[in-house]
């Protein structure tokens, strides 16, 4: 199995403990040998390679995380690694994986009572059930807090979602969809989940996306659907609630920042070990060693920045200002690494075929989601200076 990532110049990966280490090894080798040599072939077609979805619940490590799952409750620094490596292979994968664990299963365990919890995470965490999480409308992202157009009306057991919802990742071919919903009796967000099938649901695949294309994110249309009662996740009964699991899942994604920054580094390295110019290979050169050395620079700064958080995480003292300065300032350090990459791989780093092309497209569909740079500096700076800035 592989040794320590390449550009772990620190060796923040001896952190984890020997079943951890070994959890994230074998998970390393299967997206090397999985994941990897179908990833530009999948991006290309902007299809989802169904078929591995078996495999990847053959892994064990979907919802660990979580009571009702079995298997032993992993560190939030495996956690953390083990969104990293799927980012370091495939950033599409890391966010089909991230919205199934993190946003729906998460949902479910923050905001669904035992008994709901026992219903659906089980089945999730063997991947027979795929989860989605519905939150961003066409005309409502920054502001989709205040700005929730989607309704749910309550009409004896059963309430009647209205509305629509847009970027819903996995959400063409999800069976559980948690969608947020404005409830017009008291004005409050609460959380539901569609089953597939629904009568008044219907999801339709986006297209030409530029960015995340294996990733099937889908405008979702909700007309007069009907959800029963025992479907409202019980302990959602406000936007408050929706922004616990934001926190935790924001902290995910600068873990796929630094994989992401991770796989550009070392794609860098290995073409500045192998391209020759003048006669030598460009890796002898000052300039192109600046640049690896800037790449590895934001690598380790963002690498130490998720480590500590992951700490915070399982210290359960960690906040919504953590994970939401982690977010900012790691997809950010990460769009000048895939710049800097396709910088030193000159013509080739816009051919496909070099694999930075697709880290530099889908880095920016990691910079936007979870909360924009600007959304979570406004976060931070209410936490530094007890001032709110939002509009």
């Amino acid at each position: 199995m592989s040794e320590l990532l390449t550009g772990d110049l620190y060796a923040f990966e001896s952190l984890l403990a020997g079943e951890e280490r070994a959890t994230l090894l074998r998970v390393r080798e299967f997206l090397a040998e999985k994941v990897v040599p179908i990833a530009n072939e999948c991006w290309v077609r902007a299809e989802f390679p169904v078929d591995l979805v078996k495999e990847y619940a053959e892994l064990g490590i979907a919802g660990l995380a979580y009571p009702e799952c079995p298997g032993p409750k992993p560190s939030g620094l495996l956690s953390g690694f083990l969104a990293l490596e799927m980012a370091r292979a495939d950033p599409s994968m890391a966010t089909f994986f991230g919205v199934h664990t993190g946003l729906a299963m998460g949902s479910i365990a923050a905001c669904g009572s035992a008994a709901q919890r026992e219903r659906w995470l089980p089945g999730m965490s063997r991947m027979e059930r795929i989860g989605a999480f519905a939150l961003t409308e066409p005309a409502g992202g920054s502001d989709v807090s205040g700005g929730m157009r989607t309704t749910a009306r309550r009409e004896g057991e059963e309430w009647v979602l209205d509305g629509a919802k847009r970027w819903i990742g996995n959400g063409t071919f999800a069976d559980l969809i948690v969608v947020w919903a404005r409830d017009v009796a008291d004005g409050h967000v609460k959380g539901f989940v569609v089953e597939r099938g629904t009568p008044g649901f219907t999801a339709t695949k986006i297209e030409n996306k530029m960015a995340l294309r294996t990733v099937q994110n889908a405008d979702i249309t909700l007309s007069g659907c009907r959800v029963p009662e025992e479907n409202r996740l019980r302990n959602a009964g406000s936007f408050r609630d929706t922004a616990r699991i934001l926190r935790r899942t924001r902290s995910g994604v600068a873990w796929q920042a630094v994989g992401i920054m991770l796989a550009a580094y070392e794609i860098a390295l290995r073409y500045a070990r192998e391209r020759e110019q003048f006669g030598r290979p460009i890796a002898k050169f000052q300039l192109v060693q600046d640049l690896l050395v800037r790449m590895l620079g934001n690598a380790t700064a963002c690498l130490g920045m998720v480590v500590r958080l992951a700490q915070l995480q399982d210290e359960d003292v960690f906040r919504d200002e953590h994970s939401a300065l982690a977010k900012a300032y790691c997809t950010s350090r990460m769009r000048e690494v895939v710049g800097w990459a396709r910088e030193l791989l000159a013509g080739n780093g816009i051919i496909l075929d070099y694999d930075i092309a697709r880290f530099v497209a889908d880095a920016e569909a990691i910079y936007s989601y979870e909360g924009t740079r600007e959304i979570n500096t406004l976060i931070v700076g209410r936490a530094v200076t007890g001032m709110s800035a939002f509009v």
